[in-house]
């Protein structure tokens, strides 16, 4: 990679710096390129610019951990913008290592790449750089997980995986019955292999017997997964305890929001942010007198969304124990109209997020009974 031989001179006003804050004040040192890399699979193109935005450098580099350390290791400090991606987490890790600034762009801000009519790697990595050199805030940086976060979030990734490919066989085998006049039996998804199985008419036994084993065995793997979350929620994020205090909030709910934020009390400000954070406040498309009413923006994680919402069900269900925030729930049920019900749902979902950081940042324990008034609950 080359450098400009006219950047050597930009250590005099750090000099002068550590001068005058002195060593309690460590400067970082001084940016002496700018890079751009579109990160593939297996190779990925960069472009390094100067402080003036000439271009004095590109090519490819595989990605890998070997040659991305051979390639930018014992180089001046840089500025390398990257997006977000499969390979994002430890490329980011990777760099900073290294002693460079990285900026992890967030995809959906980047327009200008995405519904590009000339879309190419090499012309992805031209723009990264240029807008990190332009400026950083034009790529809308996002914070990755850390290394441990990341790992102890592969347990309810997969365990996600696991509880997905199970859904599609059950519901396959119903369709396959159903397809001949029969109907299996309505049952929890933990007894649908013991019970299709003597309900399943004689002719399709043969065909649909490898898959009700399946499906017996990815129960099985399910529920090793609920142990292992538990025991993680436990003993790695004692945290999560005040969460699991919430009727209807179970350990992996309350272990999905810690790993998502990080583990890291101070990554938002306010409990408010969360709503929005994950994707469950409406989208605004509101002109002069014209409000329009959208549906949620749905950004973030899907995951952590979708156990707000089932836990959200369980709340407004005929099982959820008294609280304020479910006699709120109902009284928006209750206002009538075909998605009355939807809304309903989706705003406690969005409230939940929110009480779960509040009680994770203040590690108090929920209180049923805070903001009830005496009337009698709501039918």
């Amino acid at each position: 990679m080359k450098t400009n031989s006219t950047l050597s001179g930009a250590s005099a006003p750090v000099s002068e710096a550590k001068q005058q804050l002195g060593d309690n004040f460590p400067v970082p040192q001084p940016i002496c390129a700018v890079v751009g890399i579109d990160l593939g699979d297996k190779q990925s193109k960069y472009r390094v610019l100067d402080l003036q935005g000439n271009l004095i450098g590109d090519g490819v580099v595989a990605t890998t951990l070997a040659a991305l350390r051979l390639l930018f290791s014992g180089k001046g400090r840089m500025r390398i913008a990257v997006e977000v991606g499969t390979h994002s987490p430890w490329v980011s890790r990777l760099l900073k290592e290294q002693g460079h600034e990285v900026i992890v762009a967030n995809p959906r801000k980047l327009r200008l790449i995405t519904e590009s009519d000339a879309k190419n790697d090499h012309a992805d990595a031209a723009l990264l750089a240029r807008l990190a050199y332009a400026g950083p805030d034009l790529l809308s940086p996002v914070q990755h997980r850390s290394a441990q976060v990341q790992y102890d979030l592969a347990v309810v990734r997969a365990r996600e995986v696991t509880v997905t490919a199970r859904a599609r066989m059950v519901t396959a085998v119903r369709g396959i019955v159903k397809s001949t006049g029969a109907r299996l039996r309505v049952c929890s998804t933990g007894a649908f292999a013991s019970k299709a199985l003597a309900d399943c008419p004689e002719p399709l036994r043969l065909a649909l017997l490898p898959l009700l084993r399946l499906i017996q065995q990815l129960t099985a793997e399910i529920r090793l997964y609920d142990r292992m979350v538990v025991q993680k929620a436990r003993e790695a994020y004692p945290e999560t305890a005040p969460i699991l205090t919430i009727p209807g909030v179970g350990p992996l709910t309350a272990l999905t929001l810690v790993l998502l934020l990080n583990n890291d009390k101070q990554r938002l400000f306010r409990s408010r942010d969360l709503g929005s954070y994950f994707g469950l406040c409406p989208r605004q498309r509101d002109s002069g007198q014209h409000v329009s009413q959208l549906g949620i923006t749905k950004a973030g994680d899907t995951l952590m969304r979708k156990l707000a919402v089932q836990c959200a069900h369980f709340m407004l269900g005929r099982f959820g124990k008294d609280s304020a925030l479910r006699r709120w729930g109902l009284s928006l049920a209750l206002r009538g109209g075909k998605n009355a019900r939807k809304r309903a749902v989706v705003a406690v979902a969005r409230k939940l997020v929110i009480l779960m950081h509040r009680l994770w940042i203040t590690q108090e324990a929920f209180d049923a009974t805070r903001g009830l008034r005496t009337e009698p609950q709501a039918a």
